[in-house]
């Protein structure tokens, strides 16, 4: 089982961000806090003392915590579950709000084996667009204290696609990362405008300017390759790794694994039910402090049927460079997924999209990019799983994070 700890407090909030996070007011953090550790008490009682393979701790901002506090939800949680000896445990850290060496001192003592950090961009005057609260020299000087305290699993987050960028300039910063910071692991991704952000009022007012659709196709398949030939392997759409370093809490996700969420809007998906926590710390607290469970009053709570079970693990399954394996339709269905799509996918082969081998179908580079298109043709012609056209599934949010992270 994967762990999931929500911290949806930041020091501001950024432009493009739609995730569940706002500048905390006074008493909310010790009120979270402590929302949280009796949370995590909660559910032993109710799924058991399961075993965890990975503990995750995103946002938001979770480095707006004290280290001492993110120690104190990694020691319950190893208190009511049991941990696996290989546990990874990742912290998403904003490059600014770490401020010292001895805060990263403090995490690796905590229990903290990966780091992940929101660098986003290294132009300054992108950074302020963004409203992102540091500099390109706050990411370099936040990497190297990490180094120096003893970190050799880091992460570091890049967005492709932003307003003015150009795609000399993505090559120059991806090249710069790679000779210059030489993280482990790489994440990019492409902006996505999101609904009720700034930056959708503003392009909707014609105040933002991208590049064309052919430079943005570029950024994407011309920075792979760079990462490539530099010794990160793309393993997953928008992620990257040196041999060993792939997110084993984000390829969890992707493969299907259950995870439980801890915090505000915090998602969890056990044994087929999937529920998410009110997103309001108020209601958080109340459903916490009663006992109540999410759903009704708290939250939502699904009942994930066999059918939606499997196109989403389609749909997880073809964002990796592994794919997704023929046989799972079959065991579902009962029927063969190749021969049942075999137009669609000559058409799509032809096109340069997918391949299939060893009884898989994956998605070519180029079809990543068009990933979204791509999984709506399959699901459209997928009229088994429902009896008419299946629409593409929308992803949890916990999913959708992992997918377009980019927040810390």
């Amino acid at each position: 089982m994967l762990i999931y700890i929500h911290v949806p407090f930041c020091k501001s909030k950024c432009h493009y961000c739609a995730f569940n996070s706002w500048v905390p007011e006074s008493g909310e953090t010790q009120a979270y806090l402590s929302g949280v550790l009796a949370e995590i008490e909660l559910w032993p009682g109710r799924i058991g003392r399961k075993e965890v393979s990975t503990i995750f701790v995103g946002g938001g901002t979770p480095s707006t915590l004290p280290a001492a506090a993110i120690g104190a939800m990694l020691d319950r949680v190893a208190a009511c579950f049991r941990l696996r000896p290989d546990l990874e445990v990742t912290v998403e850290a904003n490059p600014q709000s770490g401020r010292e060496i001895r805060y990263y001192h403090d995490l690796l003592r905590a229990g903290v084996n990966r780091l992940s950090l929101g660098v986003q961009s290294l132009n300054d005057e992108m950074l302020a667009l963004l409203n992102r609260p540091h500099t390109a020299s706050d990411a370099a000087r936040a990497l190297h204290q990490a180094r120096e305290a003893g970190f050799t699993n880091i992460n570091l987050d890049l967005m492709w696609g932003l307003p003015g960028q150009r795609l000399r300039k993505w090559k120059e910063d991806l090249l710069h990362v790679i000779a210059q910071l030489r993280p482990e692991h790489i994440s990019t991704y492409g902006l996505a405008i999101e609904p009720e952000t700034p930056f959708n009022a503003w392009n909707d007012a014609g105040k933002l300017h991208f590049c064309g659709e052919r430079e943005l196709w570029h950024m994407f398949i011309d920075g792979a390759e760079i990462l490539e030939e530099a010794g990160y392997l793309q393993y997953e759409i928008s992620n990257f790794a040196k041999l060993g370093f792939q997110c084993k809490h984000n390829l969890g996700y992707w493969e299907g694994e259950d995870y439980l969420g801890f915090g505000p809007g915090a998602v969890s998906t056990i044994d087929g039910r999937r529920w998410t926590n009110p997103h309001d710390l108020t209601s958080f607290l109340e459903m916490v402090e009663s006992g109540a469970v999410p759903g009704g009053k708290y939250g939502e709570l699904e009942e994930l049927s066999a059918e939606t079970r499997l196109m989403e693990e389609i749909m997880l399954a073809l964002r990796t460079k592994k794919g997704f394996q023929a046989g799972i339709y079959r065991k579902v269905t009962g029927r063969d997924f190749f021969k049942e799509n075999q137009l669609l996918f000559n058409s799509l082969y032809a096109q340069g999209l997918i391949r299939i081998r060893n009884g898989r179908l994956s998605l070519t580079r180029g079809g990543m990019l068009v990933s979204n298109t791509v999984m709506t043709h399959i699901f459209n012609s997928l009229p088994a799983l429902n009896g008419g056209e299946s629409a593409i599934p929308a992803p949890s949010p916990a999913i959708k994070a992992a997918a377009s992270r980019g927040e810390e």
